[in-house]
């Protein structure tokens, strides 16, 4: 933290003969961000360390600092004024310098943003009224009340109030679904013009080359002209233009004409800059002023969809809160840019600014990286009142008006809108981009909120563009991967669909200084994110990232005679896949057991031929080497960007024989109790009271392995498809989330071994019941091959045959499979097939955030390895389309999302898919119903344990 500095940055180059520059000059009196706050007096009203003068960091939110108290915003929803809400204040000391270059002209005061109230004493004087609103730019002109050179200090107060006077303000800004902080928490600065000055500029630069500019001027200035010059990203000049200013006239419109320009896209982000020169009549230079712009048109076709630059687009976007965990929303230019390539690291174009305007520098990254911006006025279910309102829209749409990355305005969130303020951007914005109301119906948009899978597609079947500004709602380990390859699906192939928006990006959990640093969510209110607060990558991460990756590869599998052709679907909306490439390698994996990882067979690197935006095509790559288990494909972006890794095993391909050491042929005896094999040091217990494995002795050691394999098989308790339960059941909302495990009353008819060859065959039988056989055959080297057969009948969620081991004795898991990620049967997209391993981990969800998480269900699985205290269960699996599961995923402490029944270690053909906050499992598409089941079903693994 700096202890007192000051900063004098000048915009823009340029000095006029006399020295003085003519242009916009800028000095700190803060620090510009979470990285290098400044010093300031301070002293808190209430909550922690209060009633003392003391230091704080500016800007800051003085809770992250130790100051005041915590408060998340639904804890007193709806009520404007309510008993009990922190309503501290913060009062603010801190003196500087200005420089005498500076005496005569114009100098303005300005707050980034400053929650909540806040009223400002310049060396003693109003700097002007009280501001109401916690997250807007705020500017005092304060020419006459400031001093100039050196030794002349001037001193601001400033006293920041975290409840408003206005009711509107706390119900549209601090009574919503997320945290409430106090504090200066953007930089503030000092502003330095000259008297005569372009006060404000708006440009509209459209994708056909004509821009236009309204210049307003501080005052007029008669006979003087404003002299307008266009340059590319390399320094060229592309067009000019000279315009004479009206007498008496205090603005004016700047035309200038840009042959072909490049146009800006998310996918195209070009950029311009027009310098501004204020001259008189004499022509003497006044002021100069410069803005980046992009040249591009947008278009709401109505009952059609979005177009930029004349091309239809479909957004894929996602909500942002300005966050993290240290120090709240107080962010730098470091963390916005690590927003934005988060953001576009999982292949999206698009974000939601929910629920207020970002810092500028998140504008700028995105207008130079390439996002469509959606800029929100705050409101969350409450509104502004009109007066303050229309003050607030001002300020937002003139800081912010000049970004080609802001596609929309938005006029508050889920009823937070009011209608009196829809004119009002338009007012301040020349591009006159379209206005929203998100979850509701306006502006040729319906974007409602969180439909389920059919709601979705009536939703579509409507006039209106359908573009929900918040779908899949990402709690826990639910949510945004979760359906999302079913919803993108059908949204993509929706004439009037435009994409949508994902909540949310991040896990909104705050360090409590108060609580020695522990990660508060306020229990599942801020846990929704796709990556954790510090930007930790769940498995929905992965899933996003493949789904919406805009360069598909469409085969879905590859055998031994694949003759290299890929398929390719093209889905960006301007891209060109002639300037893209993809990568191939050809692996061998290692066999079970093995440390060593996959052996590349072949590489290479193939660039893709003319694929057109929105079209298909092929490339080629060469065929398959007689060793090769999986292929690798990484497809790259025109820049350079990996956008995603597929790895596919090779299907059909004739297994190598498993290798069984020599050793002496097992033998088996048997106790009242126990029916008893041994082989090569290896001691197998059956029960002769249920035929199941009991445990497995490696040389004197027990591995715990016991009560197996015993079939299981579970529903979501208040499913009413099997007639068990029905929606009039008065308990029926408590059991959404709960799972009701079949009992399994079958007879258990008898053991017996065998010797057949060098093997000992141990098999047990049942009837009447959902479990047939296991069949055991234990070679001579101690491994084991099991072949099991069960049926069942019935609609399912949950389905296999599993052993009980005790999980406070795993250690690690290694395995060949898709991974690392685990999945659920509506999230199977993301984890590839490889080589992973990882250590034995049980995270909390919103409490701790360690991924990937080490229990769950694994596809793919052609052997795990589970390593414990008592040594290593080795499974190779050869039961087709299953899964592995290892124990069953854990929910939140609160359980919103399920409750699963223990499933131990278990081989799966059915698995569970999850539902999302809002909507339970059979709301959120095809891939997420329960099955339909009849019949018998057979399984094989083979054990090995070390």
């Amino acid at each position: 933290m700096k202890k007192s500095v000051v900063t004098i940055c000048s915009l823009f180059a340029g000095m006029t003969l006399m020295g003085q520059s003519v242009n916009t000059e800028r000095q700190y009196l803060s620090g510009t961000g979470a990285d290098d706050m400044v010093e300031w007096d301070f002293m808190c009203t209430d909550g922690n360390n209060s009633g003392k003068w003391s230091k704080i960091g500016v800007p800051s939110c003085w809770e992250l600092q130790g100051f005041g108290t915590y408060q998340y915003g639904m804890k007193f929803y709806g009520k404007a004024f309510p008993e009990g809400v922190a309503d501290e204040k913060g009062i603010y000391k801190y003196e500087f310098e200005l420089p005498e270059s500076w005496r005569g002209k114009q100098i303005e005061l300005v707050f980034e943003a400053a929650m909540t109230d806040t009223y400002v004493l310049i060396n003693g004087r109003k700097a002007g009224s009280k501001h109401q609103g916690g997250f807007y730019r705020f500017i005092y002109d304060v020419s006459d009340r400031v001093f100039f050179g050196p030794k002349k200090k001037n001193r601001i107060e400033v006293t920041v109030e975290k409840e408003s006077e206005n009711a509107g303000v706390n119900l549209a800004e601090r009574r919503a679904d997320y945290w409430n902080f106090g504090g200066i928490w953007r930089p503030v600065f000092m502003q330095a013009r000259p008297a005569l000055n372009l006060k404000h500029i708006a440009i509209d630069a459209k994708a056909d080359g004509k821009f236009t500019a309204d210049c307003t001027l501080s005052m007029p200035v008669e006979g003087g002209k404003i002299t307008t010059v266009i340059t590319d990203r390399n320094g060229k000049k592309v067009g000019e233009s000279v315009t004479a200013l009206r007498p008496g006239a205090g603005d004016t419109q700047v035309e200038v004409k840009v042959d072909t320009p490049k146009t800006w896209s998310a996918e195209t982000p070009e950029l311009y800059k027009a310098e501004f020169t204020l001259a008189d009549a004499s022509g003497k230079v006044l002021h100069k002023e410069n803005k980046k712009f992009g040249f591009r048109t947008i278009e709401v076709r109505e009952s059609d969809g979005l177009y930029i630059n004349g091309k239809k687009i479909n957004i894929r976007g996602v909500n942002r809160h300005s966050f993290r965990p240290e120090s709240g929303r107080t962010l730098s230019r470091q963390m916005n840019l690590e927003d934005v390539k988060l953001i576009k690291s999982m292949n999206m174009n698009a974000v939601r600014l929910s629920h207020y305007p970002a810092d500028p520098e998140f504008y700028e990254i995105c207008d130079s990286l390439g996002l469509y911006v959606m800029d929100e006025l705050t409101g969350w279910h409450g509104k502004h009142e009109t007066i303050n309102g229309q003050k607030l829209v001002k300020e937002m749409v003139e800081r912010d008006v000049n970004h080609p990355s802001i596609i929309w305005w938005s006029n508050g969130n889920e009823k937070g809108w009011n209608d009196e303020l829809n004119g009002e951007f338009h007012k301040y914005d020349p591009q006159k981009r379209p206005v929203l109301h998100p979850q509701g119906n306006f502006g040729g948009f319906e974007t409602m909120h969180y439909r389920s899978y059919g709601e979705s597609q009536n939703y579509m079947r409507l006039p209106e563009i359908f573009m929900p500004t918040e779908f899949l709602h990402g709690l826990y380990d639910g949510g945004h991967g979760a359906g999302l390859y079913d919803y993108w699906e059908m949204m993509r192939n929706y004439p009037r669909c435009a994409g949508g928006f994902l909540w949310v990006l991040a896990d909104e959990g705050v360090k409590r200084v108060d609580m020695d640093g522990f990660i508060d969510n306020c229990g599942n209110y801020g846990a929704d994110g796709i990556v954790g607060p510090h930007h930790e990558k769940e498995g929905s991460y992965w899933t996003v990232k493949e789904v919406w990756n805009p360069i598909q590869i469409m085969n879905d599998t590859f055998t031994p005679d694949f003759d290299g052709v890929l398929n390719v679907e093209n889905r960006y909306d301007f891209t060109n896949l002639r300037d893209c490439s993809l990568t191939w390698r050809q692996l061998a994996m290692p066999a079970a057991g093995t440390k060593g990882d996959a052996r590349v067979v072949a590489e290479g690197k193939v660039a893709f031929p003319d694929i057109p935006a929105r079209s298909n095509g092929s490339v080629k790559i060469p065929a398959l080497k007689p060793e090769t288990d999986a292929l690798e494909l990484t497809v790259t972006d025109n820049n350079g960007e990996d956008l995603f890794t597929w790895s596919h095993p090779v299907e059909g391909k004739a297994k190598a024989a498993q290798t069984v050491k020599s050793g002496v042929a097992p033998s088996w005896n048997e106790t009242a109790d126990e029916l008893i094999v041994s082989a090569n040091g290896r001691t197998y217990h059956f029960s002769k009271k249920n035929g199941r494995l009991m445990g497995v002795d490696v040389n004197g050691r027990r591995i715990e392995l016991t009560d197996g394999p015993r079939v299981i098989v579970a529903k979501r308790s208040d499913r009413s498809m099997d007639g068990f339960y029905n929606h009039d059941d008065k308990e029926a909302e408590k059991k959404k989330t709960q799972y009701t495990e079949f009992d399994d009353a079958g007879q258990f008819t008898g053991i017996k071994a065998e010797k057949i060859g060098n093997d000992v065959v141990v098999t047990a039988d049942y009837k009447l019941g959902n479990f047939d056989n296991a069949k055991w055959t234990i070679a001579p080297d101690g491994s084991a091959a099991l072949d099991f057969a069960y049926n069942f009948n019935g609609v399912i969620d949950l389905m296999g045959v599993k052993f009980d081991f005790p999980e406070n004795k795993v250690i690690s898991k290694r395995w060949v499979g898709d991974g690392p990620y685990r999945v659920w049967q509506n999230r199977l997209h993301g984890p590839q097939y490889g080589v992973w391993e990882n250590d034995y981990n049980d995270p909390i969800p919103a409490e701790s955030f360690t991924y990937p998480e080490f229990k769950g269900y694994f596809a793919n699985v052609d052997w795990m390895d589970i390593k414990t205290q008592d040594g290593t269960i080795s499974i190779v699996n050869e039961t087709p389309e299953s899964y592995v599961g290892v124990y069953e995923p854990r929910d939140g402490r609160d359980h919103i999302l399920y409750e699963l029944p223990k499933t131990g270690i278990a081989i799966m053909e059915v698995i569970p898919p999850v539902r999302n906050k809002v909507n339970t499992t059979d709301l959120i598409g095809p891939s997420s119903q329960p099955k339909w089941v009849a019949g018998q079903r057979t399984g094989r693994i083979l054990l090995n344990f070390e």
